[in-house]
C-alpha cells in the first residue's frame, strides 16, 4: 500500500470508522471473473496446455488480467518449461540398465582390479537439434502435477561422428 493511501486510511479511522471492509461504490462491477468463464478458462487450458493468457484472452473474450486471476488464484495454475531428457525409455531399456549397473558393480566387488582392466569405448553420430524455445515448451500445470517431459524429436542435417575411449 502506498503512503497516501495509508494517510487516507488513518485519516478515516481517527473520524471513528471501525470497518475495515470496503465502502460500498457505485459503478460497474467486475463481471469478467465469472464461473462460466472459469469452466470456460479450465476447459481450453485442459485441452491444450500450451496455450498461451493471450490466446485464452482473446478466445474467451475478457482481459489479460482477468485471465491470469483465473488461472493463478481459481485454478492454482501456473507454468513451466518442460524438462528435457535425451530419450525416453521403455520399461525393457531401463531394466536392462539396471542389470547391468549391478552385474558390473559386483564384479568390482568380487575383482579389485576389475576397474583397473576396464576400457569402454563409445560410437555415436552427433546431430545438431533444432530445440523449442522456453516459451513454446511451456505447460500450464496444478501444484498436485508431474512436470512434463520432452524428448529431442526433429534433427537437422548437421551430423558428426564422435569416437571416445576411457581408461583407468
Amino acid at each position: 500500500m502506498n503512503r497516501a493511501r495509508c494517510f487516507e486510511w488513518h485519516a478515516r479511522f481517527k473520524r471513528g470508522r471501525t470497518s475495515l471492509e470496503d465502502d460500498e461504490r457505485s459503478g460497474r462491477t467486475s463481471t469478467s471473473s465469472t464461473p462460466k468463464n472459469v469452466k470456460t478458462i479450465r476447459r481450453l487450458v485442459h485441452e491444450d496446455r500450451r496455450r498461451t493468457i493471450k490466446d485464452i484472452a482473446a478466445i474467451v473474450n475478457v482481459s489479460y488480467g482477468t485471465v491470469q486471476t483465473i488461472l493463478a488464484c481459481d485454478l492454482n495454475m501456473h507454468r513451466v518449461d518442460a524438462k528435457l531428457v535425451p530419450r525416453f525409455l521403455t520399461f525393457e531399456q531401463k531394466e536392462y540398465h539396471v542389470e547391468v549397473c549391478q552385474e558390473f558393480c559386483q564384479r568390482a566387488l568380487d575383482d579389485p582390479s576389475f576397474m583397473s582392466r576396464v576400457i569402454t569405448g563409445e560410437e555415436s553420430c552427433v546431430y545438431g537439434y533444432d530445440a523449442e524455445t522456453k516459451q513454446q515448451s511451456s505447460q500450464w500445470k496444478n501444484p498436485g502435477s508431474r512436470r512434463p517431459k520432452k524428448a529431442r524429436q526433429s534433427c537437422s542435417t548437421t551430423k558428426s561422428m564422435l569416437i571416445v575411449f576411457f581408461d583407468i
